[in-house]
């Protein structure tokens, strides 16, 4: 133990680092319980470029002495973006937290002039924690107290003296030469004599020693936490509102005399786009738009025998014209395709298009890769099969035995798509391929073009969803159509909404084209308008299949599937008829509502609210402020740009519902899930958890209906079927107490 020396010559050490050289080694400073993380950090968490985002940990000294904690962002070329002090949120716990945002929103689309500035910040990023003893927090508290009680006052101060002084000198600070004058006045003041100790503290214990604390602190053993990784992904990544349609249908006639079936095309479907864009969609998603195979094909209800006239399935991939890198000629060209894109571009709409990885037996690679299917005792090629279910007109492929030769083949068709205008891709049924096939495709495709996007339509057991979300896919079609109790709906949207959203981002699609549930079914206009706004409101990302504004809810017999299967058949919609169900301007307002409120966005800000009633469903969406450093690090990336001809394009040009991304922002959803009967429900919270007030009412606006009420802690809300499905309140966070 040192010996003190009545001259003040002795000076205390201060706390050293201690090197890190292996896994699992502990540095001076204890961290632990980073989040979010995944699987030790074999993966990376997921954020939006601009998203703000939460890390937590905790981190910890020894004993009685006080720690401090920052959080350091680095982009992908390793350079710090940001560093944000940490906050002690729960000192029993030594729980730490700090929100980041890597990079700055923008509102540019893939084929937006200037995307080139988006691309180039895409990829991956880490976190990266610090902490160290906060020597001058700890040395405050005690000497506050010793000098109050004159208990060793005098090796106090002088300790914080010398404290000071080393301050002054430290390279980790950053000092500027005025702030390291301040410091060492200070540490004079302490040590002087002469004065009385309170004069003598109070030159250490000032808000302008307090800013240096905060801004350039003293930190001692510091240490720095394994780096995080995050997966940093272009704009609309997962805010998506998905719009389904097949382009056969669309502008599809009959004749009324001889009931015979004219198929639309791809020029007949810009109908489809201009629908979908009205109705506040961004991503249209196409079924399969390759040849379509003869052998085997199926009739209208998935009929095992086609009638003459049947246009087969879009899924049964590939006949003597072409497999998936060809357009079906009964669709159009190459050049129609493109010319689609075009158009949906123009209108500020991306294209997804569905990847099935099947084939018909008429797919041209049956004869020149034999080898990737899989094939019987016999030497027969095995059709797809669920037993005792047969799919007759799909060969599933075999990855086996040429696996490198599959995904080298899948990439160069996903590059012949993406040349042609697709920005997302939805596969389908991929739980049914190797996971790590699925890995290798999207890093080869998002190596060329970071900005593509993947859905994952895997319904199918959690670990083989979550699996999946780990390899690389943006989002995931989820249980949603099945949850449809108070309960369910609520638990659903509690995990749809949390953590594990940095790594599976659940869409939510009331119908598909193999989805009809019962509760749909037996609800008619009142519950498409229920899980309309379910999905809408209950994820960021979320879809329509069309037909759902003509309330189509025919089940097949003793299945949850619609009847008269559109991917069995061409369907001949009267588009006339929509409003009288008032579905499409449902989905309308929706859309607007979700574009003009940044809590929308997030899959990290969901919150239960308690009701009263059994079938009353409450919750709410809030975000706080951006905080002003990094608001005030907005680039040109978020700026409106031109497109090539200097026009502005609807994507470029922001529109007045656009939420402001460095706002606040609060909404709260009010659902009766009963579609027979009215309910009046108590609805309660605490509104400090919403950034307001507590014991102070505040003013909340109905979006769906135009009209305002003054709320407080407790309220009453009735919700009548027959008039209204829900209340969408969007909250004054601005009032004071």
């Amino acid at each position: 133990m040192p010996t003190k020396t009545t001259n003040h010559e002795f000076r205390e050490p201060a706390t050293p680092s201690i090197p890190v050289s292996a896994p699992g080694q502990f540095g001076r400073i204890v961290i632990l319980s980073m989040t979010p993380c995944s699987e030790r950090g074999s993966f990376p968490a997921k954020v939006e470029l601009g998203e703000m985002f939460t890390v937590t940990a905790q981190i910890f000294i020894e004993g009685r002495s006080h720690t401090g904690a920052t959080a350091v962002l680095r982009d992908t070329h390793g350079v710090i973006s940001r560093k944000v002090a940490m906050t002690c949120i729960n000192p029993g716990l030594d729980l730490w937290k700090a929100d980041l945002n890597a990079g700055s929103p923008s509102n540019l689309k893939p084929w937006d002039k200037g995307f080139d500035e988006v691309r180039n910040r895409l990829g991956e990023w880490t976190v990266t924690l610090e902490g160290w003893e906060d020597v001058y927090a700890s040395w405050l508290a005690d000497a506050r107290i010793k000098v109050d009680v004159d208990d060793d006052a005098e090796n106090a101060l002088v300790s914080g003296s010398q404290l000071l002084a080393r301050w002054a000198e430290n390279e980790d600070a950053r000092l500027s030469n005025t702030q390291q004058d301040v410091l060492r006045k200070a540490s004079r003041q302490l040590a002087d004599g002469a004065l009385d100790n309170k004069t003598r503290l109070s030159a250490a214990d000032n808000p302008a020693i307090e800013a240096l604390h905060h801004s350039n602190p003293l930190r001692d053993g510091l240490t720095e936490s394994a780096p995080q990784r995050f997966k940093v992904e272009r704009p609309e990544s997962s805010f998506t509102a998905w719009y389904q349609f097949f382009p056969r249908s669309e502008g599809a006639t009959r004749n009324p005399e001889t009931g015979e079936i004219t198929q639309g095309t791809l020029k007949t479907a810009l109908a489809g786009l201009d629908r979908a864009k009205a109705e506040g969609f961004d991503v249209v998603y196409l079924p399969p738009i390759f040849p379509i195979g003869v052998t085997n094909r199926k009739g209208r209800n998935n009929a095992l025998v086609a009638g003459p006239t049947d246009p087969g399935s879009p899924f049964g991939i590939g006949s003597t014209l072409g497999g998936h890198d060809t357009v079906d000629p009964l669709l159009g060209t190459m050049d129609d395709f493109r010319a689609f894109c075009a158009y949906a571009h123009k209108l500020g709409l991306e294209i997804a298009l569905d990847f099935a990885l099947q084939c018909s037996p008429d797919h041209p690679w049956v004869k020149e890769h034999p080898n990737w299917f899989r094939h019987k005792p016999d030497g027969t090629i095995a059709f797809a099969e669920n037993p005792p279910k047969k799919y007759q007109d799909i060969y599933p492929i075999d990855f086996n035995i040429d696996m490198p030769g599959i995904e080298a083949e899948t990439e160069r068709i996903m590059d012949l798509w993406i040349a042609a205008g697709v920005t997302i891709f939805r596969i389908d049924n991929p739980h049914t391929k190797p996971v790590r096939f699925w890995q290798d495709v999207i890093e080869a495709v998002q190596r060329k073009h970071p900005e593509i996007l993947f859905l994952a339509e895997a319904f199918t057991r959690p670990a083989i969803m979550r699996a999946l979300s780990l390899a690389g896919f943006t989002q995931s079609h989820s249980y949603f159509p099945w949850r449809n109790t108070k309960d369910e709906v609520a638990e659903y949207l509690q995990t749809t909404n949390s953590d594990e959203a940095y790594y599976q981002r659940n869409t939510f699609w009331p119908t598909t084209p193999d989805i009809l549930t019962d509760y749909l079914r037996d609800n008619g206009l009142e519950g498409h308008k229920v899980r309309a706004v379910l999905a809408a409101m209950g994820s960021p990302s979320w879809g329509i299949y069309n037909g759902y504004e003509l309330v189509e809810n025919r089940q097949q017999e003793g299945r949850e599937e619609q009847a008269d299967n559109e991917k069995y058949e061409i369907k001949v919609r009267d588009w006339g008829k929509a409003d009288k169900y008032g579905i499409a301007t449902l989905l309308t307002e929706l859309n607007r509502i979700r574009n003009a409120h940044s809590a929308c966005r997030s899959y990290h800000d969901l919150m239960m609210l308690w009701t009263s009633d059994p079938d009353i469903v409450a919750f709410a969406r809030h975000i706080p402020p951006m905080p002003a450093d990094a608001a005030d690090e907005r680039d040109d990336a978020s700026a409106i740009s031109a497109n090539s001809t200097g026009e502005q394009t609807p994507s470029d040009t922001a529109s007045p519902d656009t939420a402001n991304p460095t706002l606040g922002d609060t909404l709260i959803v009010v659902v009766n899930l009963d579609c027979k009967a009215a309910h009046t429900s108590e609805v309660n919270f605490d509104p400090a958890t919403l950034g307001l007030p507590r014991d102070h009412t505040f003013d909340v606006h109905d979006e769906l209906g135009d009209a305002s009420f003054t709320w407080s802690s407790n309220n009453k809300v009735t919700l009548d079927p027959a008039e209204r499905p829900a209340y969408i309140f969007s909250v004054n966070n601005t009032q004071e107490a």
